[in-house]
């Protein structure tokens, strides 16, 4: 199989991330508590990938509705919907594909079961080609901020395992690869679950890029040192004032970026927006369990048992540590609120 997810002669397939790098397993979501537990335990994650399969999960839920009362079937539609948005609270991305899909079946409340059921299939195929698109869409945009020779920071996974093409930062990564071959990159590990090591460090291996990996805390020294020129990062959510959340650890290399004079760039699609938010305190920070800081991948204990742990999966950064915003649309440069706003409203590329 091809891509971290794959729907196929109307089966669901997904790559289990959690088995990465040792083993690519494709695992088989037949059941809409398989998807939800496959978001909720990260075996699905990125914010574009997981919007797209949320979406695909969505038909697998209605697929199996037998009757044809309709009052029935939108109960369990929307019970469905409910279910899904309850999986992951960060990224913006899961509640706009569900909104996208309980948009289209309650404006073709006139179809039959039947046929609102294709037509959640069909949505959700469109939106997964719509991200492969977005995908190819960064990358040209923000390859431009890139040049031969380019020493390169990022943080978790930003590539093909979170998204439905290339990816969101490394996506820009891969396509400035190809076109200069000697650019370097680092990846921090990412605890405590180490995107960046298991993942990030595995697809740009795969993609032939010159790849260091580097622990968390290594990065102020690595910039110390002038070995960093610039850092992209993904989003899950970004406010109409460009404040974004987005994997804990973050806005460590925001500061030091700031602090070190390095260009901070962030790479997400429109979609990755809530500008219903102004600012990032209002998003709402995913709290995970313990034991993942407790042991290492939930296998070797490293902590006293007893230990009190705190252990949000995403921070904020405020929009004053960031250069640009690369987007599918355009490069969004400051004051982010005004031309957010613009990019948003479709009024050409005037945030470049």
């Amino acid at each position: 199989m091809k891509g971290s997810i794959v729907f196929k002669k109307g089966g669901l397939y997904y790559l289990d991330q959690t088995k990465l790098p040792l083993n690519e397993t494709y695992k088989e979501c037949t059941t809409l508590s398989q998807g939800y537990r496959a978001i909720k335990e990260l075996k699905i994650r990125g914010a574009p990938l997981i919007g797209v399969f949320a979406a695909y999960c969505v038909y697998i839920g209605v697929k199996k509705f037998k009757g044809d009362k309709k009052v029935k079937f939108f109960n369990y539609f929307d019970k469905i919907i409910n279910y899904l948005k309850d999986s992951r609270p960060t990224a913006v991305n899961l509640f706009w594909a569900l909104q996208r899909i309980q948009t289209i079946v309650y404006a073709n409340t006139a179809k039959n079961i039947d046929g609102l059921k294709k037509l959640i299939l069909r949505e959700a195929k469109m939106i997964h080609a719509e991200d492969i698109r977005l995908c190819s869409r960064m990358a040209d945009n923000g390859v431009n901020l890139i040049k031969s020779g380019d020493r390169i920071l990022t943080h978790c996974n930003t590539g093909f395992l979170a998204t439905s093409g290339e990816g969101t930062a490394l996506a820009v990564i891969y396509k400035a690869h190809r076109l200069y071959k000697n650019i370097r990159i680092y990846v921090d590990e990412t605890r405590p679950l180490l995107q960046g090591a298991r993942l990030s460090a595995w697809e740009l291996i795969k993609k032939g890029v010159d790849v260091t990996l580097i622990t968390d805390n290594m990065a102020a020294y690595l910039m110390q040192q002038k070995k960093v020129d610039k850092i992209f990062v993904g989003a899950d959510r970004i406010t109409s004032f460009g404040d974004l959340a987005n994997k804990i650890g973050t806005y460590n290399l925001a500061v030091l970026a700031e602090h070190h004079k390095i260009p901070f760039y962030v790479v997400a699609p429109l979609t990755s927006f809530d500008l219903t938010l102004e600012e990032g305190k209002n998003i709402p920070i995913e709290e995970r369990n313990a034991s993942e800081v407790r042991t290492v991948l939930n296998k070797v204990q490293i902590t006293p048992r007893k230990v009190k742990v705190y252990n949000p999966a995403f921070d904020i950064t405020p929009h004053r540590y960031i250069r640009a915003i690369v987007t599918d649309k355009g490069i969004i440069n400051p004051p982010f609120r005004e031309n957010i706003l613009r990019v948003a409203r479709g009024e050409g590329r005037k945030g470049e």
